[in-house]
């Protein structure tokens, strides 16, 4: 944990990591409200429209209180990949406002800091072929250093891993250890990784999904329901399935309530194993701190 303020000056790009509900859009704000700056996107489900509440996307008041980027410009039912992310993001790195890039999506921020290969997309043949087999199958036709490199309960990583060698024929491991340079190194940058302890963000993401449920998430769902696919990206928001099945009479509100705060702290949990393994040299702060502004020091603030 830093004891020490993290200096932010407002010429250098801030980078904001950390886990699901532990605070990191808050703190981006502030940032943004005391020194300047334009918001972007770096959560892998926040770029989808059709689930606003259900990705905690920036609410009209985020909105009008900073200039936020990449937030639900995708289409509900597109692909989305990392490297079109990196193109999205690209021209921020060198726009008239500095960027504060913030979000939960552990292989966005390595692919922004330490390269990611350009692997040619997926035919939509291998990408349904991969849908219907099982996540051991999906992991056994893994070669070890890609399989070793993954989080392997993370299905998606685990079938685009898939995907990549039925592709192109060569391992990810492979296309990763030809890896061009970075668009943002760790050193031009301040990089902060919000660290949340586990029983008080438990208490949180449980806190947030009630409230979620009360600003209309149900209402959300039901207006997704006729366009319902499983299989899009968008649809892995945690709260998507469970609500869904849900308005399908498969669960009750209660059993799907609960389900969807399982999912998300279990989601949670891998997102703290991969900051903590891959963002050692990172600034860390306790994001249960009393009051999180004070763990920053501000160069030349802009006063707004």
């Amino acid at each position: 944990m830093a004891t020490d303020p993290v200096r932010i000056a407002g010429d250098r790009p801030v980078l904001i990591a950390g886990p699901t509900a532990s605070g990191k859009s808050a703190l981006a704000l502030h940032i943004a409200q005391t020194q300047g700056g334009v918001i972007v996107n770096a959560d892998a489900l926040q770029v989808f429209d059709g689930w606003h509440i259900l990705t905690a996307r920036p609410d009209d008041d985020d909105l009008a209180a900073a200039d936020h980027a990449l937030y639900g410009h995708v289409p509900f039912h597109a692909n989305y990949s990392v490297g079109q992310w990196l193109r999205d993001v690209t021209p921020y790195l060198t726009g008239p406002a500095r960027p504060i890039i913030v979000g939960g999506t552990g292989l966005n921020f390595s692919a922004l800091t330490q390269g990611l290969a350009e692997i040619p997309p997926t035919p939509d043949s291998f990408r349904t072929a991969g849908n219907a087999l099982s996540l051991p199958d999906l992991l056994g036709a893994l070669d070890a250093e890609t399989a070793s490199r993954l989080d392997q309960q993370n299905r998606m990583r685990v079938q685009r891993a898939w995907e990549v060698l039925q592709t192109t024929g060569k391992s990810l491991a492979a296309w990763q250890d030809a890896t061009p340079p970075p668009l943002l190194a760790p050193h031009d940058a301040t990089c902060i990784t919000l660290d949340a302890p586990k029983d008080w963000l438990n208490t949180r993401i449980a806190h947030r999904f009630d409230v979620m449920l009360e600003q209309g998430a149900l209402e959300e769902a039901r207006a997704m329901l006729p366009r319902w696919n499983p299989a899009h990206l968008s649809s892995k928001a945690i709260g998507a399935p469970e609500l869904i099945a849900h308005l399908k009479g498969e669960l009750t509100l209660p059993e799907a309530r609960e389900a969807a705060i399982i999912a998300s702290r279990q989601y949670a949990k891998r997102q703290r194993t991969w900051f903590r393994a891959r963002h050692k040299d990172w600034h860390h702060i306790a994001a249960d701190s009393a009051d999180l502004s004070a763990t920053l020091r501000f160069d030349d603030p802009a006063g707004y």
